[in-house]
């Protein structure tokens, strides 16, 4: 709450907490105060933005309202706080020198070429015309630039690049939108682009007129080019070019996973693509995230750019350099993570030379510095509103305010997942969530988690009072956790990996730390259960400190164990075996494709293993279920290149659908164990759809009645579980989250019913809801279980003194 503004004449000291350095607050406080006839000073220091302004109340009450409305567009306000100031204020309003202490400040993420940048890189008067390493304090890199705190130029990899003396003056005034932009740069003291070929088979092109429009050239040719982008290399080659996009998958070891893409403008997306108004304000708005829209437009593309899918990935251009290399293109550009399949993305231009010169012949690129890799986000629209799927430039690292009762938590360090890991640092009452890391399983991911966890312990001064980790035994990321602790002497938190992500969905939503508990519906692959199985499909009673079973999936065995993630029919043998029988399916379905396709299998093998339960844990998996409905299907029945693939193409399908009797429901049944938890059977469905199967249904219908039978069958478990028992329900609220609701159909589906029978429905939006959100929930609830112990240890203590006072 803003402090009440003195009757007469009066000085104030105000604060401005948030993301509030290096994106144009300053000048725009001096600008306002100078028009108010107000006089004072503004100043950075580690705590965020500090002003000193003295004048008349009316003046002073339109300044207050202004700061709170006028904001530069990358700037986040997170608090204003003000008090009667008695020092001597200067004549005038002017902006002081930034002052030192401990950063409590935010780092902003990367933005997108702002309107104004772009238009001078068209103006052939301005001196920054066709200068690909335009910026100003509202567009430009941010923390992939960032070395340390404060926002600085001297702490940015822009150090090396003295600046000229029309941007020195630019830099200096405080009415320019170039003052103390810290990346501004020009043709005579900045970057410079140079295009070099990687093979060595030619010349180096540097010290071409425009490398720019040379790489345009060889990319319209048939070439495939290494691009260096603000957070990391890109390759980019012709979408159009069924060849060499087919080229560029063998090379890059990138089978089936889609391409992203980009291109110049939004007329160009629609040939390819429906574009909607939510989605066209995500794809212009200053993060500039990949959006995933149906592949429905007038036009195609080859079907090696999403391989088995109806949707692409579209973004346009993010830096100047993009807007130069795509200005003249009249078709889309594949641009996807400059890599080998399941390596990070390259930032270093010698690593580049190295690992990119078997894909790309050239490679574009620039001397300014990637200190910090950061990846595209990708967004979707799905129940009206954008859901990050990946968290990466633009949103990171930009804090959350966590909810009610979190103010005092402690500072702590939540190590997330294994798989598409983030990690979290929680301080001040807000969360950190980083970029998307990857796959740890791959060493030179963990290394570059390792270096960005350093980096981000730096940048925003954080000393972690506990570690919090997952409880599965083999994360990596657990076992960093665990070494780091007992290095230091800290105390751990395990959270089960469930319990993560239904806390994460009540951080995000901020639902109070005292609120009742919730029902949280998690679906996802693989999360080491409390019971030494895996789970994936689970409803948990649950609030910040704790959680109870109330149902899950029937569980089928997962033969090969990893092995039975990277090929489906694994999955669907193990399946069929639990729903139905090998004796019943050869007995009923003995014409079925897929029965002569597991009669070649080593079933013998398999029976062995799930019998002595031998590398064949049971799991309760979601995930598995979509697994093995697409294999049964004939979808990545024999492998799948990536984790999701099956799922992916298997929604894909059912959107192929034409609805009305063709999409009816498959069955499930409920019922209750007799230890209480309920369960989900599949084995009704398992039925229905082998006889359609039978019958020569579409597949796309069989799809669509598997996805509107699973979502029935979960929202009937829901309303079971909230009146099972009581009179009242047993709770009002449902988060939903893990990485199978990231499928549009499903998510739908299940979020409606669910309004449709009165629940609150709690969901992710900002925060991915596959196991990227980890940290976050993780990170909620070490903060609720250490406040629980300190105020029980609080509440221990005023008895044992009370005890000791009434002996005496």
């Amino acid at each position: 709450m803003m402090a009440t503004v003195p009757k007469s004449f009066h000085a104030l000291e105000i604060r401005v907490r948030g993301r509030v350095q290096g994106v144009g607050l300053r000048p725009t406080i001096w600008r306002m105060a100078r028009e108010l006839g107000l006089s004072g000073e503004v100043l950075n220091d580690r705590e965020g933005v500090l002003l000193r302004v003295g004048g008349e109340r009316p003046r002073l009450a339109a300044f207050l309202s202004g700061l709170e409305r006028g904001l530069p567009p990358l700037a986040r306000v997170d608090a204003i706080e003000t008090r009667d100031y008695g020092g001597v204020l200067a004549d005038g309003f002017r902006i002081a020198e930034s002052a030192r202490g401990e950063a409590k400040t935010q780092v902003a993420p990367d933005a997108v070429i702002c309107a104004a940048c772009a238009a001078e890189l068209r103006n052939r008067d301005d001196r920054h015309h066709r200068y690909p390493f335009t910026s100003c304090t509202h567009c430009g890199p941010r923390l992939s630039i960032v070395t340390a705190i404060p926002y600085d130029r001297a702490n940015t990899t822009m150090a090396p690049f003295a600046l000229c003396s029309a941007c020195g003056a630019e830099y200096g005034d405080p009415a320019d939108r170039r003052f103390h932009a810290e990346a501004i740069a020009c043709p005579r003291c900045g970057p410079t682009a140079t295009l070099i070929a990687l093979d060595g088979a030619a010349r180096p092109c540097e010290g071409a007129a425009d490398a720019v429009t040379l790489a345009a050239k060889l990319i319209s040719r048939g070439a495939i080019i290494a691009v260096k982008g603000i957070g990391g290399y890109h390759l980019a080659c012709d979408a159009r070019n069924a060849e060499v996009v087919c080229r560029l998958r063998r090379l890059k070891r990138r089978e089936q996973k889609p391409f992203a893409l980009m291109t110049r403008d939004l007329e160009i997306i629609r040939r390819y693509c429906a574009v909607d108004d939510e989605e066209e304000r995500q794809l212009t708005s200053v993060q500039a995230p990949i959006v995933l829209l149906d592949a429905d437009g007038p036009q195609r593309l080859p079907e090696a750019v999403a391989p088995g899918l109806n949707t692409l990935g579209f973004m346009l251009p993010t830096t100047p350099l993009h807007v130069l290399l795509l200005q003249d293109m009249d078709g889309p550009l594949v641009m996807t993570s400059g890599n080998i399949s399941e390596e990070p993305p390259i930032t270093a231009d010698d690593e580049a030379r190295e690992r990119l010169a078997g894909i790309a012949a050239f490679a574009l690129t620039h001397d300014r510095q990637i200190a910090n890799r950061v990846d595209d986000s990708v967004v979707r629209i799905m129940d009206g509103k954008p859901r990050v799927l990946r968290r990466g430039r633009g949103f990171a690292p930009s804090p959350m305010a966590l909810p009610a009762g979190f103010r005092q938590a402690p500072e702590l360090l939540a190590m997330g997942g294994e798989l598409k890991a983030t990690f979290c640092l929680l301080k001040d009452g807000q969360a950190i969530v980083s970029q998307h890391q990857g796959d740890l399983e791959n060493a030179a991911t963990f290394d570059d988690y390792r270096k960005n966890l350093a980096l981000y312990r730096q940048i925003f001064c954080h000393e972690p009072e506990a570690y919090v980790v997952d409880q599965h035994p083999e994360y990596l990321s657990s076992k960093l956790g665990l070494a780091e602790a007992s290095r230091h002497g800290l105390p751990v938190v395990d959270v089960q990996h469930h319990h993560a992500h239904v806390a994460a969905c009540l951080a995000e939503n901020g639902y109070p730390l005292a609120a009742p508990v919730v029902l949280g519906i998690v679906l996802d692959g693989l999360g080491f259960g409390q019971d030494g199985t895996i789970w994936g499909g689970e409803f948990l009673l649950a609030d910040y400190v704790d959680f109870r079973r109330l149902a899950r999936f029937k569980p089928a065995a997962m033969p090969g164990g990893a092995q039975a993630v990277r090929e489906p029919w694994r999955n669907l043998y193990a399946h069929l075996v639990e729903a139905i029988g090998w004796d019943t399916l050869a007995k009923r379905f003995p014409g079925l494709d897929l029965y002569s396709y597991l009669c070649d299998k080593p079933r013998a093998l398999l029976d062995a293993m799930i019998s002595k339960q031998m590398n064949a844990p049971q799991a309760s998996s979601c995930g598995r279920l979509f697994d093995a409905v697409a294999a049964a299907l004939g979808v990545c029945r024999e492998r799948q290149a990536h984790e999701g693939e099956a799922p992916m193409r298997l929604e894909a399908l059912a959107d192929r659908s034409p609805g009305g009797d063709e999409a009816a429901a498959y069955p499930f049944a409920v019922s209750c164990l007799s230890g209480g938890v309920m369960e989900i059977d599949s084995a009704p469905m398992w039925n229905a759809l082998l006889a359609d199967l039978a019958r020569g249904h579409p597949a796309s219908a069989m799809a669509m009645r598997f996805h509107r039978g699973l979502s029935g069958a979960i929202v009937e478990t829901a309303r079971l579980l909230a009146r099972r028992d009581t009179d009242a329900p047993l709770f009002e609220a449902i988060a939903l989250s893990g990485g199978c609701l990231q499928n549009r159909i499903l998510f739908e589906s299940v979020a409606a019913q669910l309004r449709a029978a009165a629940f609150v429905v709690l969901t992710h939006a900002e925060v991915p809801a596959n196991d990227a959100g980890l940290s976050l929930g993780q990170a909620a609830v070490g903060a609720a279980r250490l406040l629980r112990s300190r105020n029980n240890e609080r509440t221990q203590s005023c008895v044992s003194a009370f005890q000791a006072a009434s002996s005496g």
